[in-house]
């Protein structure tokens, strides 16, 4: 039998109407012949509200106890995701991330996932029931609750999917996939159907936001084909990555990725940040370099009046420094320039 891990983001789980939907989602899921485990965040801006009531009592909080209290929002949403669906007639368990059987580091608010024994979820498995985990969390070695930072439910989702040998994870969200730069900035942005791990977790580093890059990272190791799909339109097959793509990109390049507050870094040590400037990284497609976008990027933003104060190329990917009041301008005319604005080669119609 097939498993799927399916997660669910803050916004997907926001009240009491969306934890329903989801609920569906996972009994039609085990009814279609799969094993479910589900991995669920916070409810809408839940851990945001904690950090504030945390914020009134103290000015230095305990990162012990920081832990401690933003766990709590997981747990919460996983309970009620677990009521929801033994209310649909399913069988139904909510663990922790201790109960799960994730291991983390002893870094209270960062930690990394060490390990992860997943006897108790196969156990629950084995009895039919669909598993609720929450998401975020874990145990250190000295049995203490630490949390894995920003991008944590997504990390323990493609990890649990290595874990338990998965044949799919999917990661329900408030965009419909990825697309080749932020569509705030580019209205027609395309989205991109399918895209290796390697690309993928370029884009992720350098500043798309969809994945974090440490769920990315996992999904590389693990090799667990991973479907990032909206949590409104479930219908819709959004962007799945995987080790290699089905057919080559005609284009040269899968997207932009922008980091406003150079928070990737820039190479050189004798380099400065300089608070006026934000960074545009262009992740080329297998078949091209860093190299051969360098010239196009600086004779299209040239072409713009657009000033580059850096240019850094690497073999995947080439990176500009431009001016934070052009950035977005900036974005715009590369996006045209390399040919992204033209309709996409479908390269994956559907994953089943």
């Amino acid at each position: 039998m097939t498993i799927y891990v399916q997660k669910f983001g803050g916004t997907s789980v926001a009240d009491a109407e969306r934890i329903q939907k989801a609920a569906r989602r996972l009994v039609e899921t085990a009814q279609a012949g799969h094993q479910v485990v589900a991995v669920v965040s916070a409810m809408g801006h839940t851990t945001d509200h904690l950090v504030d009531l945390a914020g009134l009592l103290s000015d230095n909080p305990s990162p012990r106890e920081i832990d401690m209290l933003l766990s709590t929002g997981e747990q919460v949403t996983c309970a009620l995701m677990a009521i929801a669906v033994q209310q649909l007639g399913a069988s139904s368990i909510s663990l922790t991330g201790g109960l799960a059987g994730i291991r983390t580091e002893s870094h209270h608010g960062r930690a990394r996932i060490i390990d992860i024994d997943p006897t108790r979820i196969w156990a629950e498995l084995g009895q039919g029931k669909i598993v609720i985990v929450a998401g975020f969390q874990g145990l250190t070695p000295c049995g203490e609750i630490a949390t894995l930072g920003r991008g944590g439910s997504d990390t323990t989702a493609v990890a649990l999917a290595g874990a338990l040998g998965a044949d799919l994870c999917e990661i329900y969200t408030d965009v419909d996939g990825v697309y080749t730069t932020d569509p705030r900035i580019v209205p027609h942005a395309q989205r991109i159907n399918e895209i290796p791990y390697d690309e993928m977790w370029e884009l992720a580093h350098l500043g798309a936001n969809v994945l974090h890059p440490r769920a990315v990272e996992a999904a590389r190791r693990h090799r667990v084909p991973v479907r990032v799909r909206s949590s409104f339109e479930y219908d819709d097959p959004g962007t799945l990555l995987t080790s290699t793509v089905a057919n080559a990109l005609a284009l040269p390049v899968y997207g932009i990725a922008l980091d406003p507050d150079l928070q990737s870094g820039w190479p050189g040590d004798t380099f400065e940040a300089d608070g006026d400037l934000a960074k545009i990284s262009v992740v080329a497609a297998p078949l091209t370099t860093g190299a051969e976008l360098h010239p196009q990027i600086r004779v299209a933003l040239e072409g713009a009046d657009i000033s580059v104060h850096g240019l850094h190329v690497s073999v995947t990917c080439c990176s500009c420094l431009v001016e934070k009041s052009h950035v977005h301008e900036a974005v715009r005319v590369l996006h045209t320039a390399l040919g992204l604005d033209a309709k996409r080669t479908k390269i994956l119609d559907t994953f089943e």
